[in-house]
């Protein structure tokens, strides 16, 4: 949840600080069966994965590449004179410079969180324009990847007010909308989904009335104005939402045609304040949960049981620890942890400063 491209004023209507936030899955190993599911035995010690460059002040979501490799989402929202990027860190952690995102032509700004790998190659990435001044103008982008390189990113929906994180399923592009319909107490935020190819569609105002939505999720927060955020899949094809506010994971199950059959909050617990990014272990469905407000990375289990694997005081993050995460993803047994660093009231880590990195725990 996470958790955009506005002044920090506004954070006082909406914090908005992640996200991602996002995972885009595939069908993998089936899960070993919840009596199967082993334990993380506890917190360990996140360790350095790699120092970003100074250009890349506020990283964001991250997606899986099949070589082992993963890109970055980089709004620097703390800096935004510093520009836009999608970056490409290596198998071997080597960091690189793969796409710089092209600004919104009423704005002219990125804001690229959210990122997932489509089963062509290209890759989908939410593209957050929010700003009280400019309601609507948040983009869901495509780029197009030819022999492993960006070519140009094209527009696959525009008007949306927070786009955050997105995920693929099937035929399907799931994005989440972190407002919904501004103003509303308790805050309404939600799901959109879109025909993976489609280009240029524009979303109707006001957007609970557009025929994209599938679902709509409440927040109760006194403060926070954040709502949908973190998006994955299970092995078996349930949805789940993180609630940023409220620090809830959503399920969302659908019927043989697609068509959403519930929507229950699956997992609540006192020592999740948080849901930003989501990230699902198709091989045993645990799913793992970047707490932003407590600087800390939570695992929810397939019965809805949660545990904190890893967590940090208020702390510059220049030994690796977690400094105020906004998505972890999964590779081998490597949890790797995007530090988004950009306080806000309420939350563990306050003083945005160098460096700008990104964390790792080993689970082995």
């Amino acid at each position: 949840m996470s958790k955009k491209q506005f002044v920090r004023a506004s954070i006082v209507l909406a914090v908005l600080c992640g996200l991602f936030v996002t995972s885009c899955t595939k069908k993998e190993d089936e899960p070993t069966g919840k009596s199967e599911v082993k334990r993380a035995s506890g917190l360990r010690k996140a360790e350095l994965l790699v120092e970003l460059p100074d250009y890349c002040n506020t990283p964001d979501g991250m997606a899986l590449l099949p070589d082992g490799s993963f890109v970055l989402s980089v709004p620097n929202y703390n800096d935004p004179n510093a520009g836009a990027f999608i970056m490409k860190i290596s198998a071997d952690n080597k960091v690189s410079k793969f796409f710089v995102a092209p600004p919104h032509p009423k704005t002219g700004k990125a804001g690229p969180m959210g990122i997932c790998l489509a089963p062509s190659g290209d890759l989908y990435y939410a593209d957050n324009q929010f700003s009280p001044e400019t309601p609507q103008t948040s983009r869901v982008m495509r780029i197009v990847i030819k022999d492993g390189k960006p070519q140009e990113a094209v527009t696959v929906v525009s008007g949306m007010n927070v786009a955050n994180a997105v995920a693929i399923k099937g035929d399907y592009v799931y994005v989440s909308e972190t407002i919904l319909v501004p103003d509303s107490k308790p805050l309404i935020s939600g799901i959109f989904r879109f025909k993976i190819g489609a280009e240029g569609i524009e979303l109707k105002t006001p957007l609970k009335d557009d025929p994209h939505l599938i679902t709509t999720i409440k927040s109760f927060h006194e403060t926070i104005g954040y709502g949908a955020d973190g998006l994955c899949f299970d092995s078996k094809g349930n949805l789940y939402c993180g609630n940023f506010a409220d620090g809830t994971i959503h399920k969302i199950a659908f019927d043989n045609q697609d068509n959403v059959k519930s929507n229950t909050i699956f997992a609540k617990d006192p020592k999740m304040k948080c849901a930003d990014g989501l990230f699902c272990d198709l091989k045993t469905d645990r799913i793992l949960v970047a707490d932003m407000i407590n600087n800390a990375i939570q695992i929810v289990y397939p019965d809805g049981s949660v545990e904190t694997i890893a967590m940090n005081g208020d702390t510059d993050g220049a030994d690796g620890g977690i400094d105020q995460p906004c998505e972890a993803i999964l590779r081998g047994d490597e949890v790797i942890i995007s530090n988004m660093d950009w306080p806000f009231e309420g939350v563990v880590n306050t003083t945005w400063d160098k460096p700008y990195t990104l964390s790792v725990v080993k689970l082995k």
